[in-house]
């Protein structure tokens, strides 16, 4: 383990000699030597280099290559990374967060990439000793995956006579696991490990995730097991290896590469294992993972190979393998003997998980010393890291645990007498120092021996399991005479996915996690392991006949071991019970629930951007629930509350749970917590961004403090999502004539249909029905347009059953409403139908508006591909709901419930009750209130309905304003979804009364001039919202921004572009880019992922911006300190790794060249696909990449033409 340095100013990679030396490596000449110049220009005082390094292994973290160095004196850091480095990796570098992060397609090919790897942390260099340097070939990763041949160990998979053929159906795949199934078959084929098939067997394949999140392929093979005949060859004893270790000092662990593909299968019984994909029917040509037969044949053929050597200094339990010694000089020789023995073989180990000479080692779950044998830690972590109980019931929980034991511990009530003390009587429940020192002792003696036995191959094992809503737990148990003794222990918190589980998967999960924990010892047992579950329905599970793709796969797993489910009591179950209710994972309880009923970001942390906008399509950043401690601090840090209090609290003002009260709404001092409200109750979807009087109302149900409305108008004005979605209310001309007032809840609504919406989890229209008395609204979605019988069908499963028939239906003049069926049934239910007059919707206004709202709150939250709206409906309606009725005054869920909703916890918590009688009077009298507003609400509408419009606010140059999308062009797919403005933009002219000029992006290319009535003046900006856009990063002297996500894709010229939304820049500054200058991987690949049908490279792998490789006689085009014309010289094999002088010397040797100076070069020999050299009687080298005729963005169109022309005139 060493440092390394990353240096984007050194050319070349380098080693220090001296450390180059301890590793072992082998040196080669330079046929001249490089002189290696400081960054001052002048010549190291080492000399030049004249020797390069064998290709080695380098590991950081778990980013691994095969990488050579130019071997010099290298001071301070013995490795040093350089400019090829850098340019074959292209890793991604976070200078504040001080990150490397490696994901270029380089990377993704041919090395193991980790998720986040830190520059400055100690990165291990994994080589192999210098001692060993003989045997490198042992650890090549390459020749492992070449086909190994037939050996008479071969896995012969015997049928049982007149057993059918398996044939299984094939299983669903992802997007991703099909991109991984046929990386895995083009792999596989290529090293032909597989291949193509005929035959009448077919087993389907599925896949799971490796622990870095990589896909792994399995093909269940468990109808093929039911019929193979089993290989009865044992798996040695863990109890008989162990014993051998006695007296041994020194250890090495191999582990084999590839472990079962180096076996093949028996030559004629291939086509058994045959595998179906819909890519077509492929078989196995050598021993995979899931083949019942496959750790017998496996372990025959490694113990035939070192028969010799067995007991002696080796031990091996299927691909492990410890070589052991009682001296280090004897060692080194036993290990080379091993190593010796691979390579007359053909194996191959993986070198990242091997370990020489070490004093101690964790071996098949122990940990082995010169002292002997000691416990895993992680077998008894699960009781050691038990917290102290804080209540009675945890205390109880404890002893429930303890006293299965207490028959094996003397003097157990000595122990366990103080902390029984805590819980007697009714005392309060108090923890003293005795009690704790008995709960510390207890732990221990329940982890060591008499009571924690090591596991014996020759005796039973039982399983114990048990799993609770947060957590799973299990026990490992052998009989011991009448008794069972603790082998070892297991316990876990359930991950937040685990949590949602169904309780028959939770119980599955924590038996497979033991298994997983415990697999040295229960796979190959010599009897039936008994596996105790107080869950009966598990009993059942390997006859079960519909299991989901997770049980499936879990399924699979089970097949590798002997077992036997028996349902038992939960007293019988009490210690794996404990184990899954330890007082740390029961604190999370309450969270899981709540996260069980809405999604996680609809409660979202408060977090601080820097983007100057909040761009639509995306959610707002939305904070969790306001916390009493918080405010409580923030009133104690306050002038003007700590005032208030010094004075005594009279009416209005009141203390509650220590908080400081204005007529029982909490008080929020100056400062986040008010941002933090307001967000709550108006950025966040069940708030659904309404506007002053709707979010006034909720905010002051809970929350006050001086001025509020100013600060919630100020805020709501400025709100970007609110003036990009919103519609410019305009009121209409014309008298009202309104409807009846009904007089009761739902005896009179309406309904109306949403269209031509984009598809979204298969709907593409909403039913929006709307009751006229409370305003409650229900939002349905249809699969497309719904006949009058379909639509029937929606009112009794959404309305009637919830609210019964109505007197009267309100609707437009749709099929659905004016066919024959609808007219029948509506007589037939005595129904009375209102039909809208002719191009007038305003009759049933209320519907329209209600749509309006609904479109409003989508535009304000959904995606940019507007593929989601569907997933919203739900917090639609609630946010719609539970917002306030400027006609009735109330919230249509008030109005009809008489309560309002929680969307978040209390700030304080209330006990009070109201009596049954005193509910419904109240809700009566809600009811007759909303009649009198309803009719002067009315009356409102109608004394101002005549009224002239207002002049709008006056726009000076200078100002922002948003643009009207009424007359632009929309690259989305629904033009009802997409925002109604855009921008905003600054006036840079006003050429007449009612004509401005705006300063647009270059992208839109569009007139700038537009009439009063499209433009909306910006109401200010928000201070979260006001962030500086960041800075460009210089990458090789240009500037480049980072991308935040991409949006679209599209053809261009055919060149394949993609829509950008920049890191710290809003919406107005988004722009399509060519694929060639987007360096964002992980954004590509989700991208096309998601939305499979939008353009995306060609499926060669390069884009349609990228050409085929260099070949020898081709004429390129370069943009270089080159003249006309000038040749290129490849350097020969020997001199790729030559010295590449910096981009500072070019720059200072090299005139600026213009247009005029482009030429063409004809290359002269095979050309490398990243770098080259030029020839000696050149003066600057020329770096060439794939991206070799892109042209400079600052260039004309024309000038590119002509470039284009040119270089057509010259090739041929």
């Amino acid at each position: 383990m060493i440092h390394a340095m990353i240096d984007s100013g050194a050319t070349n990679n380098f080693i220090d000699r001296e450390y180059a030396d301890s590793l072992g490596l082998q040196y080669h000449d330079f046929k001249n030597a490089r002189v290696v110049q400081a960054i001052d220009g002048r010549p190291l005082k080492t000399g030049p280099v004249s020797q390069w390094s064998e290709p080695t292994r380098m590991w950081i973290r778990e980013h691994m290559e095969e990488i050579s160095f130019f071997v010099t004196e290298v001071p301070h850091f013995p490795v040093i990374l350089g400019i090829p480095w850098l340019t074959l990796h292209d890793p991604n570098i976070s200078w504040s967060n001080r990150e490397l992060q490696f994901a270029s397609p380089y990377c993704q090919n041919h090395c193991l990439v980790a998720k986040v790897c830190h520059a400055t942390d100690t990165e291990p260099i994994i080589t192999l000793p210098k001692k060993y340097s003989e045997y490198w070939d042992v650890f090549n990763e390459k020749e492992a995956e070449k086909l190994p041949p037939h050996r008479p160990y071969d896995c012969a998979i015997d049928l049982v006579e007149g057993a059918p053929i398996p044939r299984g159906h094939l299983y669903s795949l992802t997007e991703p696991e099909q991109e991984a199934l046929r990386e895995f078959l083009e792999t596989n084929l290529r090293k032909g490990f597989i291949r193509p098939s005929q035959s009448p067997a077919a087993s389907p394949v599925m896949f799971v995730k490796k622990k870095s999140g990589e896909l792994r392929l399995v093909v269940d093979y468990r109808a093929l097991n039911n019929i193979t005949k089993r290989n009865s060859y044992p798996l040695p004893l863990i109890s008989d290896l162990l014993d051998r270790l006695r007296g041994a000092k020194v250890y090495t662990k191999l582990d084999l590469r590839g472990a079962y593909n180096l076996v093949r299968i028996r030559e004629g019984d291939e086509w058994k294992t045959a595998f179906q994909t819909k890519f077509g029917l492929f078989e196995s040509r050598v021993m995979n993972f899931g083949l019942c037969g496959a750790p017998a044949t496996f372990q025959h053929f490694v113990n035939d190979i070192f028969q010799d050597y067995l007991d002696r200094f080796l031990i091996i339990y299927l691909d492990d393998f410890l070589v052991f010694s009682r001296s280090q000089s004897e060692h080194e020789n036993h290990v080379k003997m091993v190593l010796q023995r691979l390579r007359d073989h053909g194996l191959y180990a993986k070198l990242e998980k091997c370990a020489f000479d070490l004093q101690e080692v964790d071996f098949l779950g122990y940990r082995i010393s010169p002292l002997g044998l000691s416990m895993d830690p992680a077998k008894v972590s699960a009781v050691l890291e038990w917290r102290a109980p804080t209540n009675k019931k945890e205390v109880q929980r404890f002893l429930g645990f303890a006293n299965y034991y207490r028959k094996f511990i003397p003097d157990f009530a000595r122990w366990s007498d103080p902390i029984t003390s805590c819980i007697r009587g009714k005392q309060p429940f108090r923890w003293t120092d005795q009690a704790e020192k008995g709960f510390q002792q207890l732990k221990k003696l329940f982890t060591s021996q008499p009571i924690l036995q090591h596991p014996d191959p020759g005796t039973p094992f039982v399983v114990q399991a048990d799993a609770s809503d947060v957590a799973i737990g299990a026990v490992l148990l052998q009989p011991v005479g009448d008794h069972l003794h603790p082998c070892a222990f297991y316990s876990r918190q359930l991950t937040t996915p685990e949590r949602n589980y169904t309780i028959w998967e939770k119980e599955l999960l924590a038996i497979k996690a033991a298994f997983e924990t415990w697999r040295h010892w229960l796979e190959g047992a010599k009897f039936p392991i008994e596996v105790h579950t107080d869950h009966r329905n598990l009993e059942h599970l390997r006859t079960a006949r519909k299991l989901n793709q997770r049980q499936q796969r879990w399924a699979l797993f089970f097949e590798r071991f002997n077992f036997q489910i028996h349902y038992v009591t939960p007293a019988q179950t009490k210690q794996a019970d404990a184990l899954s209710r330890k007082p740390e994972y029961a604190a999370g309880r309450k969270e899981t629930f709540e996260s069980q009923l809405l999604q996680p970001e609809n409660f979202a942390t408060l977090t601080v951007g820097n983007t100057k906008s909040i761009p639509i399509g995306s959610t707002s950043p939305t904070p969790g629930p306001i916390c009493a401690q918080e405010i409580r601090a923030s009133q104690q840090a306050d002038a003007w509350a700590q005032d208030q209090l010094r004075q005594g609290l009279h009416f209005p003002f009141s203390l509650k749970d220590g908080l400081l009260c204005y007529r029982n709404h909490v008080y929020i001092p100056p400062g986040p917590g008010r941002e933090k409200a307001l967000r709550l109750c108006h950025d966040c979807k069940p708030a659904g961004h309404f506007g002053l009087f709707k979010t006034m109302h909720l905010i002051l149900r809970d929350f006050w403090w001086p001025k509020i409305r100013k600060d919630v108008e100020k805020y709501v004005n400025t709100c970007p999502v609110c003036q990009r979605s919103k519609i410019r209310r305009e009121k209409p001309s014309g008298l009202l004539h309104p409807l009846p007032t009904p007089s009761r809840p739902w005896e009179i609504i309406s309904a109306d249909f949403i269209t031509d919406l984009p598809p979204s989890c298969g709907f593409t229209t909403i039913l929006v029905v709307v009751d006229l008395f409370t305003k409650l609204a229900h939002f349905i979605p249809c699969e497309g347009l719904p006949t009058a019988k379909e639509t029937a069908d929606l009112f009794l499963q959404h309305v009637f059953r919830l609210h019964g028939l109505p007197k009267s239906l309100v609707t437009d003049r749709g099929s659905q409403f004016t066919s024959r069926f609808w007219k029948a049934l509506q007589k037939l239910l005595g129904i009375d139908s209102r039909l809208s007059s002719a191009h007038h919707p305003q009759t049933d206004g209320q519907t329209e508006r209600t749509n309006a709202t609904l479109e409003q709150y989508l535009r304000c939250y959904v995606n940019y591909q507007q593929d989601n709206w569907a997933s919203l409906l739900p917090l639609s309606e609630f946010a719609y709901n539970n917002g306030v009725q400027a006609s009735t005054k109330e919230t249509p869920f008030f109005a009809n419930y008489g309560f309002h909703p929680r969307f978040f916890p209390p700030v304080i918590e209330t006990s009070e009750v109201p009596a049954a009688e005193d509910w419904l009077q109240e809700l009566t009298a809600v009811q007759q209130l909303l009649l009198q507003q309803l009719d002067q609400a009315k009356e409102d509408y109608k004394r101002h309905a005549d009224k002239h419009r207002q002049p709008g606010p006056e726009i000076k140059v200078g100002d922002r304003v948003f643009l009207s999308t009424r007359f632009l062009p929309s690259h989305r797919p629904c033009r009802k979804l997409d925002a109604r403005f855009i921008g905003p933009y600054p006036v840079v002219a006003q050429l007449n009364p009612v004509t401005f000029k705006l300063q647009l992006p270059r992208s839109m290319r569009i007139h700038p001039v537009f009439h009063r009535s499209l433009l909306l003046p910006a109401e200010g900006v928000r201070p979260d919202t006001d962030q500086p856009a960041p800075p460009p990063v210089l990458m090789n002297g240009e500037e480049e921004f980072e991308v935040e996500d991409i949006l679209d894709s599209r053809f261009h010229r055919r060149r394949l572009q993609y829509l950008i939304d920049w890191v710290g820049f809003g919406p107005e500054e988004r722009s399509w880019e060519d694929a060639s200058t987007v360096h964002a991987p992980d954004l590509t690949r989700r991208f096309h992922q998601t939305y499979p049908t939008k353009p995306r490279p060609r499926a060669s792998g390069r884009g349609p911006q990228f050409g085929r490789g260099l070949e020898e006689g081709d004429s390129v085009m370069t943009h270089g300190p080159c003249s006309p014309a000038q040749d290129i010289v490849i350097p020969d094999e020997d001199e790729n790794l030559g010295f590449l002088p910096s981009q500072s010397e070019l720059d200072s040797s090299q005139p600026d060249l213009s247009q005029a100076d482009l030429g063409t070069l004809h290359l002269q020999e095979s050309c490398l696909p990243e770098v080259c050299q030029t020839s000696p009687e050149s003066t600057s080298p020329v770096f060439l990449r794939r991206e070799f005729c892109k042209q400079q963005r600052s260039l004309e169109s024309a000038s590119r033409r002509s470039a284009r022309i040119a270089a057509k005139n010259v090739a041929n």
